[in-house]
């Protein structure tokens, strides 16, 4: 074997979480485990039920997905976020997950050596996972006039963002979206958080007020994982320019990256009902608020965490320091480094515990 893919790519970062766990895990009362944003909630029962009416599914699926679907998913944008550029379903496409998305889209794209990808300081890894995979240049920055004259061919937005839970304003936004068109840059925002809101309140970059009316150059990608708790049938999808939608759907119909049938028949049922999303906001906004007031009243310093399912706190210090402190209450969090050099003083807490789980926490902070 003459290369290996994986000498690429970074190191996997929980890897490095592990002894932490283990010294939380010997907390009397068991771990609370704070480090990794999965939900833990049950599956909404319209989605289960959907789920079971479409297990007897035979056939293959189509990668392209489900008529039906794409309608929900362009009725979703239009209903819950203003969404009104988008005119046809050739501008949507249901994918198996997210991560998987954002990770295979520069090799998809035909992205290589001599390409640059942009994505932010602070970021969620499967970007630069991405740009490694197709041996492309990454840049984490937030400033686009560090670039100088280079152009980008891909550019990651990501807001609410994952750790931070900062929201970009709609000015900002735009601000972007009219530096990308102007350089033919491939302008993608990652919204997985876009519905968990909770003090300012996050705009798509599709949106007109941003866009300008068209969504020429722009995707946007979603994902069901957070908002339905849907995060074990890897449902989510992404929108935007026809052109681009037309690339990947071609790519991914060679690779058979197909969207199983039952999940595109749940993933239908979970965007047409906005109820159990409420619920589910309802429940986190109360977790939030909890170890919110656990953390500062511990002395933390929590920045931004307007949006998103984490609080990006600070003791202040080496943020390795602040999770084997946290640790020695048997809490395990995620440290800030994993985002990025600036994340070196904070970590991620995240508030996807159970309520009883977060009591705990609350009570251990106190």
């Amino acid at each position: 074997m003459r290369s290996r893919v994986s000498e690429r790519l970074p190191d996997f970062p929980w890897d490095h979480l592990v002894p932490y766990g283990e010294r939380a895990r010997a907390h009397p009362d068991g771990i609370v485990d704070l480090s990794v944003g999965t939900p833990v909630d049950p599956t909404p029962t319209v989605v289960q039920e959907a789920l079971r009416a479409a297990a007897d599914s035979p056939g293959y699926p189509t990668t392209v997905g489900r008529a039906d679907l794409r309608e929900s998913c362009l009725d979703w944008l239009a209903r819950r976020h203003g969404v009104t550029v988008l005119d046809s379903l050739d501008t949507v496409l249901p994918v198996i997950g997210t991560k998987e998305l954002i990770a295979s889209m520069p090799v998809h794209l035909g992205l290589g050596p001599g390409d640059l990808i942009v994505y932010p300081e602070l970021a969620y890894p499967t970007y630069e996972v991405g740009a490694a995979l197709a041996g492309a240049e990454a840049i984490a920055t937030d400033s686009l006039t560090s670039l100088g004259p280079r152009t980008p061919a891909l550019l990651w937005l990501n807001s609410p963002s994952n750790p931070t839970g900062r929201v970009l304003p709609p000015e900002h936004l735009r601000k972007v979206v009219d530096w990308c068109r102007e350089r033919g840059t491939l302008l993608v925002s990652d919204e997985c958080y876009l519905e968990c809101s909770w003090t300012d309140q996050p705009v798509s970059v599709l949106h007109p007020s941003v866009s300008r009316g068209s969504a020429e150059g722009i995707l946007a990608v979603h994902s069901l994982s957070k908002r339905s708790n849907l995060a074990g049938y890897r449902c989510g999808f992404v929108a935007g320019d026809p052109s681009v939608i037309a690339e990947l759907l071609a790519v991914r119909k060679n690779l058979g990256l197909m969207l199983p049938g039952p999940q595109q028949v749940a993933m239908k049922a979970a965007l047409d009902d906005d109820a159990h999303a409420l619920e589910q906001h309802d429940r986190y906004a109360a977790r939030r608020a909890k170890l919110r007031d656990a953390l500062v009243g511990a002395g933390f310093t929590i920045d931004h965490s307007e949006a998103s399912l984490y609080l990006w706190a600070s003791r202040d210090e080496d943020c390795w320091d602040t999770v084997a402190w946290l640790a020695d209450r048997g809490i395990l969090v995620a440290p800030g480094a994993f985002y990025g050099r600036a994340g070196s003083r904070h970590v991620r807490v995240a508030f996807t515990a159970t309520d009883e789980r977060v009591d705990a926490a609350v009570a251990r902070l106190a």
